[in-house]
């Protein structure tokens, strides 16, 4: 499905085999959704098959990636773009603020756009930088606007490139979202790599205007341990590190936990899962709502995904799946939380559908499902990234094939 060579192995290697069973909540449809495309890519200078979710800044301008398109000499279509979208009335006007040339500079964005605390923009991208691997093993990169005044229609950004990973026993293909700390070291996953080889969470510490790499760990792919992250990483308060693995003692995938001990970190499964109606394989990675952790699996029990809640229990965690989710693939991006605690995801689809974008609502101590909106392929297809969700509640995202001209589409749903 993906056009750079890079995300096509990781894409293969994440996917594993839906399981069919049961659903697990009540589902409604909604009709009163207004769907509206905001951008239909070209595969030209603006970018092709976002396959990250947007980032919204204090404005309500959105941010994000396509991962081919634009310029270089990456695969037959370019090596991916940052973009912006910024509101212009009740319009918005759309901005590829820079392109990706490959080679010792990144290509492929794989994980969203994350502000740092001092505004400006900070990814990742799986190609690009040392060719020790396929396509290159990977960048952390770094965008801030042109400090000179710019008069030109479409004003470029300034990139440079942070790290570059270095394959084998280093970190290498790396995606899903940054996260900060409070001293602005930047941390993320790497799908492959490390010293076992089904990939790291690394951490980069800034330094003199230069930047240090260090492995925070190392995943083994065996037992409970996990292996292959995908979504990047999320702290809490107290200053531990929770994430997802896509592989685990039985192939299922785990949610884990790092907390710092000493000079270096430990692990704890919070939970292995078993492939039934907990689901299994989750891409996305996790998100915080009045201290519980909520995420996605891919799959699931009647060939769909699971959206799953993990509470703090006794000086453990307590697992519970909360809902079964709309046919086909579950989510890649992770999921996102409205003031009133309701979640919102979108699926990817499969065999013949396109994906859905739909709604969690806590009541009881239950959830409602409701469709928000299913793409029919001219609307967009396949939304892999997270949403991203404003003051007023509108939705926003991306799908990484559809549209005008199957390229993906940047989209908006109004309640």
């Amino acid at each position: 499905m993906f056009r750079n060579r890079c995300s096509c192995a990781i894409a293969s290697a994440v996917r594993l085999c839906i399981i069919a069973s049961m659903t697990l909540c009540a589902t409604s449809f909604m009709h009163a959704q207004t769907y509206t495309i905001l951008h239909n890519f070209t595969g030209g200078a603006d970018g092709a098959a976002p396959t990250t979710g947007l980032t919204m800044d204090a404005r309500g301008d959105l941010f994000g990636t396509a991962n081919t398109g634009g310029r270089g000499s990456c695969i037959s279509s370019g090596c991916g773009t940052v973009f912006k979208l910024s509101r212009a009335g009740s319009g918005w006007i759309f901005n590829p603020i820079y392109a990706f040339q490959g080679g010792n500079d990144a290509a492929g964005p794989y994980g969203r756009v994350s502000f740092g605390s001092d505004g400006t923009l900070y990814g990742s991208t799986v190609g690009g930088g040392i060719n020790a691997c396929p396509g290159g093993c990977g960048t952390v990169y770094h965008l801030q606007p042109s400090p000179t005044a710019c008069e030109a229609a479409l004003c470029p950004w300034n990139e440079s490139v942070l790290y570059r990973f270095q394959g084998g026993t280093d970190a290498f293909y790396p995606t899903g979202d940054l996260a900060f700390d409070s001293t602005g070291a930047i941390y993320g996953t790497t799908y492959i790599g490390g010293t076992g080889g089904p990939g790291t969470v690394w951490k980069l510490t800034p330094s003199g205007g230069n930047w240090t790499e260090s492995i925070v760990w190392n995943f083994t792919g065996s037992g409970s341990d996990g292996g292959n992250p995908y979504g990047g990483v999320v702290f809490d308060n107290s200053g531990n590190l929770y994430g997802t693995s896509s592989a685990a003692s039985n192939s299922q995938g785990a949610v884990w936990k790092l907390s710092p001990s000493g000079s270096g970190w430990t692990e704890q499964t919070l939970h292995d899962f078993q492939g039934g109606s907990d689901g299994g394989s989750p891409a996305a990675g996790l998100i915080f709502v009045n201290g519980n952790l909520y995420g996605a699996t891919e799959a699931g029990p009647n060939q769909a995904g699971v959206a799953f809640q993990l509470t703090p229990s006794g000086g453990g965690w307590s697992f519970s799946p909360i809902s079964g989710l709309p046919t086909g693939t579950g989510p890649f991006g992770r999921l996102v939380a409205d003031s009133a605690g309701n979640l919102y995801g979108a699926t990817q689809g499969g065999d013949g559908d396109y994906g859905a974008v739909f709604k969690l609502t806590p009541s009881g101590g239950t959830w409602t499902m409701t469709v928000l909106h299913h793409f029919t392929g001219s609307d967009g297809n396949t939304p892999y990234g997270s949403l991203v969700i404003d003051s007023s509640g509108n939705l926003y995202g991306t799908t990484l094939q559809g549209g005008t001209y199957n390229q993906g589409v940047v989209f908006e749903i109004t309640p």
